[in-house]
């Protein structure tokens, strides 16, 4: 699932290129052609991203949600617009662009109290300038629950999914499976001050890379055997590869469904 800096990716790219003036909007594949046909041709004012959430606003009460999910994506090409391929649920088209959205989870037109209901049952998204750590630090801070479940759910920290999970985690030192009451405030402060350094990186690079360069296997001598993923983090889908660190092989297990990959050493149990 694509990780909260796609999201708000989308929405700069959609701000730069779409907002402000009239857009089409149809549903080629017919899903959404209701709504399509009560936004069509009217000025996008804004687009905004909070956790895996993107906004389109047209209006009082004419917000487009999008969630992409597990298979979503939202392609962008310049003109000419061509013939739409495959199931394409919504289409923009703007002056010089035009973006074609599949596969989404969700795809509805929704009011402002609507949209104003996610953006309240979302946690604070370390991305947006109006996020509050301390609204997150204090369900932390209460909670039984392992850090690994914490930093997942969309209801604490907004954006974060498995990847970055993985990696801020490997980062500092941090054992998945520590219980949330049981990190301190200053390691709470660094945790979060890295997750919005880590997020800014993906919007600029429009990927995930955590490595810190005295850690990039290319640097190293001899040049680290290891998959191409590899280079560009720490344990995300690295099981039973050697640590960039320390060596120790990285290890996996399963966390309500989802992959769990962590250094044993270098992210030890708490005594």
């Amino acid at each position: 699932m694509p990780e909260g800096h796609t999201l708000h990716r989308l929405a700069r790219t959609h701000r730069r290129r779409y907002a402000g003036r009239p857009v089409a909007v149809s549903s080629p594949q017919g899903r959404f052609a209701t709504s399509a046909e009560i936004v069509d041709g009217r000025v996008l004012e804004r687009a905004e991203a909070h956790g895996k959430h993107l906004f389109h606003h047209y209006g009082p009460d004419l917000v487009v949600h999008v969630h992409l999910g597990l298979y979503g994506t939202f392609g962008d090409a310049t003109h000419p617009v061509e013939p739409p391929r495959g199931l394409v649920r919504m289409r923009l088209v703007g002056a010089t662009h035009y973006a074609d959205l599949r596969g989404p989870t969700a795809c509805e037109l929704i009011t402002d109290h609507e949209a104003d209901a996610i953006h309240a049952r979302l946690g604070v998204d370390p991305l947006r300038r109006d996020a509050d750590p301390d609204r997150a630090w204090e369900r932390i801070s209460r909670s039984r629950a392992p850090l690994a479940t914490l930093l997942m759910d969309q209801s604490v920290i907004a954006g974060v999914g498995n990847v970055y999970r993985a990696e801020a985690l490997f980062r500092h030192g941090l054992d998945p499976r520590l219980p949330g009451r049981a990190l301190a405030r200053e390691q709470w402060e660094l945790l979060w001050a890295d997750l919005v350094d880590l997020l800014r990186d993906g919007v600029r690079r429009g990927r995930i890379e955590t490595l810190r360069a005295e850690h990039d296997p290319r640097l190293l001598t001899p040049a680290d055997p290891v998959a191409p993923g590899a280079r560009r983090v720490y344990t995300y889908r690295r099981t039973g590869q050697p640590c960039l660190v320390c060596g120790t092989p990285i290890a996996q297990d399963t966390h309500l469904a989802r992959n769990l990959f962590w250094c044993p050493t270098c992210q030890p149990a708490a005594a």
